[in-house]
């Protein structure tokens, strides 16, 4: 008996058992459901900008300096009154010409080929005559009597497809044509800057740096030494007839 009952003191009573159970259950831990519902967010978002892609820009700059041979009867700053008759000598195809009012003009220039595609530039030329030193270019002597500026005001592109059509295009000349007297001698002096824009579409972006430079600068090159070459030849010339109609008129 004293056997049984110590063996029995080990076995709690039912109470105990069913009251550990009960406590047992309590410290069950349950399913937080709140975690079901929850959706993880990145901590960071990648922020995607606009690319801006900086132009590429190429200018050339020519400059001229001839004898002048002027009559007392015929000077060159009354020549350069006549602006149409001075772009008539610069730009004489009266086809690709039109003239929009006194001082302006449009013009359709030559195709330029560029890698390989062929550009068709519309512009729209100033000519515009300055004397007594007033708003000179900051380069010409203000003693100069009187200055021929040209301008292009406007610019337009033909002959390209939409693919092909640049992003950014700008199309800049300045120019400016003036008699320059020292002593008894008179010299034709001028100078002309033309300078280009652009952003090349998709289609051509990797066309490598140094090809399109060299490609841009032999199109400037050709522009600016043409527009060298009529004003040297061809405005001379017309200058020079300019003087004997003066002379005739005079005997």
């Amino acid at each position: 008996m004293s056997e049984v009952a110590a063996g029995s003191s080990f076995i709690p009573p039912y109470h105990q058992f069913c009251s550990g159970r009960r406590k047992w259950k309590d410290q069950v831990v349950k399913p937080n459901r709140q975690w079901r519902h929850v959706v993880t967010q990145p901590k960071w978002k990648p922020v995607i900008k606009n690319q801006m892609v900086k132009p590429s820009t190429y200018t050339s700059r020519i400059f001229t300096d001839l004898p002048l041979y002027e009559s007392p009867g015929a000077m060159f700053d009354e020549y350069l009154d006549d602006k149409p008759r001075v772009f008539k000598a610069i730009f004489p195809d009266k086809r690709r010409s039109q003239r929009l009012n006194e001082e302006e003009w449009k013009i359709q220039m030559l195709p330029i080929q560029f890698l390989f595609l062929s550009v068709w530039p519309v512009i729209d030329m100033r000519l515009r005559c300055k004397t007594g030193g007033k708003d000179y270019p900051s380069d010409i002597p203000h003693y100069v009597t009187k200055v021929l500026e040209l301008d292009i005001i406007r610019w337009e592109l033909q002959g390209l497809d939409d693919l092909l059509k640049p992003s950014h295009f700008s199309l800049g000349v300045k120019g400016a044509l003036y008699p320059e007297r020292q002593a008894m001698r008179s010299r034709l002096k001028g100078q002309l800057e033309m300078s280009i824009s652009f952003v090349l579409p998709p289609v051509l972006a990797l066309v490598p740096e140094d090809g399109l430079q060299s490609v841009a600068e032999s199109v400037l090159k050709r522009l600016v030494e043409n527009m060298k070459h009529k004003v040297n030849g061809s405005l001379l010339a017309d200058y020079n007839e300019f003087r004997k109609q003066k002379a005739k008129n005079l005997v």
